[in-house]
């Protein structure tokens, strides 16, 4: 796969610490508005992310001219700063005793940065754990494409809103989720919300245990009256790990819930009653 390498320290309490252990500055967004965005594709001749990516992109990318690039040319191009790249990475968390790799889309600005960790992030959302298949993800892509484009979008417009709670932020929009139909996967619920009638107990808003077919086409339609999960976690590849819960908007690609707990003892590797009860406030 060939994915880039980034090992950094962060306090997860915001969508660009995930990336960087400073923040980036409102100087910096204003800059990649007048950068063209290199999208880095996969050496993998046998995934389906390059296909993918390359759709989203195609079809909804209008912040900046654009052009998709290898892996080879990234590692030439980084240091140019009229450049910004849309790459995938493996994210390692400093001080993490459970060793756990992620794999995450950032958005980051070229520069003179000698490690890559060090360049301006922009925007980066996990996209699974590192060992766990592309499938799990791999549709839901528009969507997390159209969000970094819109959070850009916002905090160029608001740069007030920088801080290392921007999550914050979004998770102001929780409320909003009982005014719309949640689409969820039945095997990423926990034990005690696994079917409707149990969710029904601790969370009033319209919930519907779907396939992962039924959000891809939500999110081709941008039906606007649905919210999908979009989970990361190990996947039984590892006992202990990050599980990042985050729900979306099939129209408006918004997030309207972020948080994650760590998988260990009873706390799996799900979508939990707490988080529900977290969405019925």
């Amino acid at each position: 796969m060939n994915r880039i390498i980034i090992t950094i320290a962060i306090c997860l309490a915001g969508i660009q610490s995930f990336s960087q252990e400073h923040l980036p500055s409102a100087s910096d967004y204003n800059r990649f508005r007048n950068t063209k965005t290199l999208v880095v594709l996969e050496d993998n001749l046998f995934s389906d992310f390059n296909d993918k990516i390359k759709e989203a992109v195609k079809q909804n990318w209008t912040i900046t001219k654009y052009e998709f690039i290898s892996n080879a040319e990234f590692e030439k191009q980084r240091f140019n700063p009229k450049y910004s790249f849309l790459v995938t990475s493996i994210v390692t968390f400093n001080k993490d005793k459970t060793n756990a790799k992620y794999n995450f889309l950032s958005l980051l600005l070229g520069g003179q940065a000698n490690a890559i960790s060090d360049m301006p992030d922009l925007c980066s959302i996990p996209l699974s754990y590192v060992r766990v298949d592309e499938e799990s993800y791999i549709y839901k892509l528009t969507s997390l494409v159209l969000f970094m484009q819109n959070h850009i979008a916002l905090v160029t417009k608001n740069p007030d809103i920088i801080s290392e709670n921007i999550l914050k932020y979004y998770n102001k929009n929780s409320s909003e989720t009982k005014e719309k139909t949640l689409y969820l996967l039945k095997n990423e619920m926990d034990d005690d919300v696994n079917s409707t009638a149990k969710i029904r107990k601790i969370y009033p808003g319209k919930v519907r245990l779907v396939e992962a077919n039924e959000i891809e086409e939500a999110i081709r339609n941008k039906n606007n009256d649905i919210i999908f999960l979009h989970k990361v976690g190990p996947e039984k590849t590892k006992n202990k790990a990050r599980c990042f819960k985050i729900l979306i908007g099939a129209g408006d690609s918004k997030f309207y819930y972020f948080d994650y707990h760590m998988v260990k003892g009873k706390q799996t590797d799900r979508f939990l009653g707490s988080d529900f009860k977290k969405l019925a406030k």
